[in-house]
């Protein structure tokens, strides 16, 4: 039988709707939900452990995947089979689990895992865009200590009008992909890329998502009621004491104080704050040690993160001694590493990028092979984070979701400026030298000026800037910090990242941690993102005003061809054989695509001398060439036959044509080589197709005067062939039949 199921319905207000269901599927989860959206069903499944881990964190996994039988597709690869998740699947993970975690308490430390499946894929629906909500209604119908639901949203805009999770097809036309997290009363997380536009716009796209959310987390509610709400769990809580947190803050806090007013430098700073932490450690007892175990790192970070707070909130002064709007100094340089298409190092402050360009043809695109999309990118960059940028020494264990988030706001606040024609696939690569805050923001910058070092005729430069907020509820101040430091990230109730060029912004990421933050302060933050963005946009085309002209001596030239279809074939030769020839002898790189629309071939031809690329389209201009009846022509022989001369003509080697001996000359010839010998050059005039051999006809004998005295042999008469009348098909009858052969007998 089947079990109840429980659904809520929420109106997406255009004729759409997402259903939230449960009761039916993987019910010994803490949780289990399926969202649907046309045919779209995402499957989310919650479980957190009942006893607590002995760590200090929550062991918090979000695990998002996408099943290729979703979309009635194979899995690629030999064993045919889902395998680690891919950047889509990941950023996915990234953008559901900062809206999770800072909804639960921070004293449970459980582990917790939250899985999203999408089993059933729609084409006009994006998934991601529900994944949020489908972990937050499993969690509501579970027992965890959750504060409060939250849902996530897409927001698209087309000819000035919001859209909530467009298609994809519409998101073509937007100019705004962005994805905002939020609960009823905060937002929380938004990130995204836009085409230029302003900080008022930016800040309408987030109110409208908001309004959205605020329904579907009302349908959260209504179905967790419905299902039954559980009781809370009940968990062990970490262990207080306000009179050890009061004891080690009166002895750090003014200690603290001084060393943030120094304004000292990354690793001095961080050895004084440690002195001050060993010297309170150190004025406890062994047994007093063993007692309070942990807690005494735990109150004096929150003493430390107070008293810098408070430096900003009270003096306008930051741990480097700037200002709240001030940018550390920076410097840059291009064309740094000389085998390199392109690249460029930006330095501001205690951070450091080197970025790098490679120019190639469209073989070397990033392929995207998910169930919701197939695709490619001809623009990609991949951002990397080693541990000796922050003075550290751990292992590599392969890219880091972090590295994927990074890299793909650094991509998305760049590719938007590539120019649609540009010829080439362009990968961009930054490498993470110093990081102090900010690595995503230098990767932008190192990115924009790589690119163009590189001849990338980029439309205007990009620059971006990592920002935070300092806030205190019961005075009403805030401050807003330009280019925050690493230590500044961590003490801030708002940290985000904007990108853009001078005339409006193209990306965003934003973590907001303090509830009921005002439009007000958001587009305060945004306006002073702004004057830092132009700052940083100043130094870069100071460094680099304009793309080079032309890509480097020794970097690829790209020269991109259309042929019709009907030629694709004759220029990839039979097996390969002619285009693999032409690559060898002109050490050129050749790709062949159709046009899916016109059926044309789009013909790549990449290579490092213009001699090589100037042999490549000769040969297509030969196989292209169609000479005009009447028209007159250079030719060369290149064979001689007993019946004339085979020639080519010099406009398109390759492109031979019989030249009969009876069009050589005026005068009868017994002997081509009475007229004619290899290798000689001569003009040609063209006929077209003779309609008598039905092959093509050119003359040499057309554009020579005509003998003194010279008479035409008369034509041929059909009927001139002498004694062979006879033998016409008329006369084959039965009639002319021997009358002496003997009659059939009969058997």
């Amino acid at each position: 039988m089947i079990p109840k199921v429980f659904r809520e319905v929420i109106d997406l207000g255009d004729g759409r709707e997402i259903s939230i269901e449960t009761g039916k599927l993987a019910k010994q989860a803490h949780g289990s939900v399926v969202v649907q959206s046309g045919k779209c069903m995402l499957l989310c499944t919650v479980v957190s452990n009942y006893k607590q881990a002995d760590v200090d964190f929550l062991p918090l996994t979000v695990d998002y995947r996408e099943k290729f039988a979703a979309a009635g597709r194979y899995p690629g690869g030999f064993f045919k089979r889902e395998a680690r998740p891919s950047d889509g699947e990941v950023l996915t993970m990234r953008l559901v689990d900062r809206v999770l975690r800072p909804l639960f308490p921070k004293d449970y430390h459980s582990e917790t895992q939250v899985m999203i499946q999408l089993m059933s894929h729609d084409e006009n629906v994006m998934p991601d865009a529900m994944a949020g909500l489908a972990a937050s209604a499993a969690i509501q119908l579970s027992d965890f200590p959750f504060e409060c639901p939250i849902s996530e949203a897409r927001v698209g805009r087309i000819n000035g009008e919001f859209i909530i999770n467009p298609t994809r097809a519409q998101l073509e036309e937007s100019d705004i992909d962005m994805m905002i997290g939020a609960s009823a009363d905060s937002v929380m997380m938004v990130e995204g890329e836009m085409d230029e536009i302003s900080e008022e716009e930016m800040t309408e796209a987030i109110k409208f998502a908001h309004e959205a959310i605020k329904v579907q987390c009302a349908a959260q509610v209504k179905l967790a009621e419905a299902f039954g709400k559980k009781e809370t769990r009940e968990y062990e809580p970490e262990r207080e004491d306000a009179d050890l947190a009061q004891k080690i803050h009166d002895m750090a806090y003014d200690k603290v104080y001084a060393v943030a007013r120094a304004a000292s430098a990354k690793h001095e700073r961080s050895a004084a704050f440690e002195a001050i932490k060993e010297e309170i450690i150190a004025s406890f007892s062994e047994e007093e040690l063993e007692d309070f175990g942990g807690l005494i790192s735990k109150y004096f970070y929150k003493a430390e993160k107070a008293a810098v707070r408070d430096l900003t909130l009270n003096e306008g002064l930051r741990l480097d001694g700037r200002k709240t709007d001030e940018i550390r100094p920076i410097w840059c340089e291009v064309d740094y590493l000389p085998s390199t298409h392109g690249s460029a190092i930006f330095t501001r402050g205690e951070t450091q990028a080197l970025a790098t360009v490679t120019l190639g043809t469209s073989r070397e695109a990033n392929q995207v092979d998910m169930p919701s999309f197939e695709g490619e990118e001809r623009f990609y960059l991949h951002y990397n984070f080693p541990p000796f940028s922050t003075g550290e020494a751990r292992p590599i264990r392969g890219t880091s979701r972090r590295e994927v988030g990074h890299g793909n706001l650094a991509q998305r606040a760049l590719k938007g400026m590539v120019p649609e024609d540009c010829p080439y696939t362009v990968r961009v690569v930054s490498e993470v030298l110093e990081s102090n805050g900010s690595s995503s923001m230098a990767t932008v910058c190192s990115g924009t000026m790589a690119l163009m070092d590189a001849g990338v005729q980029l439309k205007k430069p990009v620059s971006g800037i990592a920002m935070g907020l300092i806030s205190d509820a019961e005075s009403g101040k805030y401050a807003v910090l330009s280019d925050i430091l690493g230590d500044e990230d961590h003490l801030g109730d708002m940290d985000f990242k904007v990108t853009g060029t001078a005339d409006g912004i193209t990306a965003c990421q934003m973590d907001i941690k303090v509830k009921g933050l005002s439009y007000e302060i958001l587009v305060n933050a945004l306006k002073q993102a702004r004057d830092g963005r132009l700052h940083i946009l100043g130094k870069i085309t100071d460094t680099i005003a304009a793309p080079n002209a032309d890509v480097k001596a020794h970097s690829p030239k790209m020269i991109t061809r259309r042929i019709p279809n009907e030629f694709i074939g004759a220029l990839i030769g039979p097996g390969g054989k002619v285009i693999q020839e032409l690559q060898k002898e002109t050490n050129t790189t050749i790709v062949i695509n159709e046009d899916p629309v016109t059926e044309e071939g789009i013909v790549e031809i990449l290579g490092v001398g213009n001699e090589g690329i100037a042999a490549v389209q000769a040969k297509i201009d030969s196989l292209l060439f169609k000479p005009e009846v009447g028209s007159i022509y250079k030719v060369k022989v290149i064979k001689m036959l007993d019946f004339g001369a085979v020639v080519e003509y010099l406009d398109a080697p390759g492109n031979e044509v019989l030249l009969h001996v009876s069009e050589l000359a005026w005068e009868r010839t017994e002997n081509v080589s009475d007229v004619v010998n290899m290798g000689d050059v001569f003009d040609v005039k063209y006929f077209g197709v003779d309609p008598r051999t039905r092959k093509e006809k050119v003359s040499r004998k057309a554009i020579l005067p005509k003998p003194e005295g010279y008479v035409a042999r008369p034509p041929r008469e059909n009927n001139d062939r002498g004694g062979r009348d006879n033998r016409g098909r008329d006369n084959r009858g039965r009639d002319n039949r021997r009358d002496d052969r003997k009659p059939r007998e009969d058997k």
